[in-house]
């Protein structure tokens, strides 16, 4: 008798988890990712904590300005300084004052495949509408595209919402095999992918490459933008939103409206500012554009260091040539 009752507890488990895949495959082929994403900061306090009062702060501005949704715990999260308890927390703060109809995106990649499909199912239960997952990277040598598509179909076969692939070279030093797009991109549960290479010619080709499989593309830079739009993509996780969100929400609507000579014009404008705050001086720039613009970006995280004073200098000419101080 004990067996039986064993075994049929066992037979509702696995039928409750294929369940939940199958909804978190209907929910993939449901979710809409169009549109502008601000990869927001986490404020941090004089001592380094995470300062919940300034984030709540920021996301009541952020509500006023026509963004799809948010994506928390991206790169300039500063996740990797975070810990789980933390990660999870900041997204849970995020759900409760995200408003109605935004979607939210939390970034739960980790560096083993285990790890991040158990923070996967965190941030679902914390209330991510989809989560963004990073290529592994610390043995980069190794993240070939056995590896990869291995590691990120293990995550979306267990994943309770849809995942979002993230290939951000300049940071990780790995850029996510074109193949492995193609492999990753037949997924039920795989709705799209972030790229942040800037390779306009690759996100064409992964665009026309999956048309077949409603596989969605953001563009992970406003640098690129027009250009994405241009061969197809739906969107764009840009971390100059922080700080121009209505003037990138702008830029979308002229794409889509095919209103190319004045997206032309303004995407000319973020080129320099959006270079300042990613690859030229990164977070500690995007946090302090945010103080000038409004927001609260405070310090970053230790090591991260603040801008000296000739780095400020040239980000705020950075902004002001462009005519945005």
């Amino acid at each position: 008798m004990q067996c039986v009752r064993v075994w049929s507890s066992l037979r509702r488990a696995a039928h409750r988890a294929a369940w939940t895949r199958t909804q978190s495959h209907a929910a993939a082929a449901r979710l809409d990712l169009s549109g502008i994403y601000p990869p927001i900061a986490t404020p941090f306090t004089a001592k380094e904590d995470v300062d919940y009062q300034k984030l709540e702060e920021n996301l009541r501005r952020y509500a006023k300005i026509p963004f799809k949704g948010l994506v928390v715990q991206g790169s300039n999260g500063e996740y990797p300084y975070l810990t789980e308890e933390e990660r999870v927390e900041v997204v849970r703060t995020v759900r409760r004052s995200l408003p109605t109809g935004k979607l939210l995106m939390a970034g739960s990649g980790c560096e083993s495949t285990g790890a991040t499909v158990r923070l996967t199912e965190k941030m679902a239960a914390a209330g991510a509408d989809a989560v963004l997952v990073v290529t592994p990277c610390f043995y980069k040598g190794k993240m070939d595209s056995r590896a990869l598509i291995h590691h990120f179909t293990k995550v979306a076969d267990s994943s309770p919402v849809p995942v979002v692939l993230y290939s951000v070279p300049a940071n990780t030093g790995l850029e996510l095999p074109l193949d492995a797009v193609l492999q990753l991109s037949k997924h039920p549960n795989i709705l799209g992918i972030k790229d942040s290479g800037g390779d306009i010619t690759r996100i064409g080709l992964i665009v026309h490459k999956t048309k077949t499989q409603d596989f969605q593309v953001l563009a992970g830079s406003a640098g690129f933008l027009m250009a994405a739009y241009c061969v197809g993509a739906v969107g764009g996780v840009c971390a100059l939103a922080n700080v121009l969100g209505p003037e990138l929400c702008e830029l979308e609507r002229l794409c889509v409206s095919g209103r190319w000579e004045e997206a032309r014009v303004l995407q000319q404008r973020f080129i320099e500012p959006n270079a300042a705050v990613t690859r030229k001086l990164g977070v500690p720039a995007l946090k302090q554009a945010m103080e000038w613009f409004g927001f609260h970006g405070g310090a970053c995280r230790s090591p991260l260091q603040p801008l000296t004073e000739a780095e400020t200098q040239q980000l705020r000419q950075d902004f002001s040539s462009n005519g945005w101080l």
